[in-house]
């Protein structure tokens, strides 16, 4: 971390949702709008991920820790020389969620933050099989939405939820604005570009 102390915070920014809801194409926004490092989950996943999803068999909790791990690891790493890191989880469960709030036990001065970009499965669908060149097929998104466990926001505080069937810029605009609104809460505390 580039510092433990009480006036130095850093944030990490998990853009999450279901395949084809637009995870990288609002990381990417954040990441330069906020001039942040940037994290592609999909590309932590261990090959033997890849193929099963390649193949239409949803992966198990079993095959998602150490990749959740390697994420938090990863972005932690990132705030050794940043003041904050955007990432890219599907981060369906709440279970999941909680793997990545770890960095903040393990790490006071680091607040994790969730953009949940919310979407129904029609949505999804269309988006998907529009894909080109992804290994995430148009199957796998009926897994996706029965695995998902939608952030509770009483409970999950750490939730920004995004509705995201407007178009990508409408998306990506209202995702940067809560953003910056919640880092208005730390303005005291921290400075980030606009």
């Amino acid at each position: 971390m580039a510092a433990e102390d009480d006036d130095h915070i850093e944030h990490i920014w998990i853009i999450t949702g279901p395949a084809g809801c637009g995870k990288t194409t609002v990381a990417q926004h954040l990441a330069k709008e906020l001039s942040l490092p940037y994290i592609e989950g999909d590309d932590f996943h261990p090959v033997a991920n890849k193929q099963k999803m390649a193949s239409g068999i949803p992966l198990t909790d079993a095959d998602r820790w150490d990749w959740l791990i390697t994420l938090r690891n990863e972005a932690l790493k990132q705030l050794q020389h940043s003041n904050g890191v955007i990432v890219t989880c599907s981060a369906l469960k709440h279970k999941y969620r909680d793997v990545i709030r770890v960095a903040n036990y393990e790490h006071p001065s680091v607040q994790v933050h969730f953009v949940y970009l919310k979407v129904d499965e029609s949505t999804l669908q269309k988006r998907v099989a529009a894909r080109v060149g992804h290994y995430m097929k148009e199957g796998m998104v009926h897994s996706q939405m029965a695995t998902l466990e939608e952030p509770e926001l009483d409970e999950e505080w750490d939730v920004l939820p995004v509705d995201v069937r407007d178009d990508k810029e409408t998306v990506k605009k209202q995702a940067l604005e809560m953003v910056q609104r919640k880092l208005k809460e730390y303005e005291g505390l921290h400075q980030y570009p606009n």
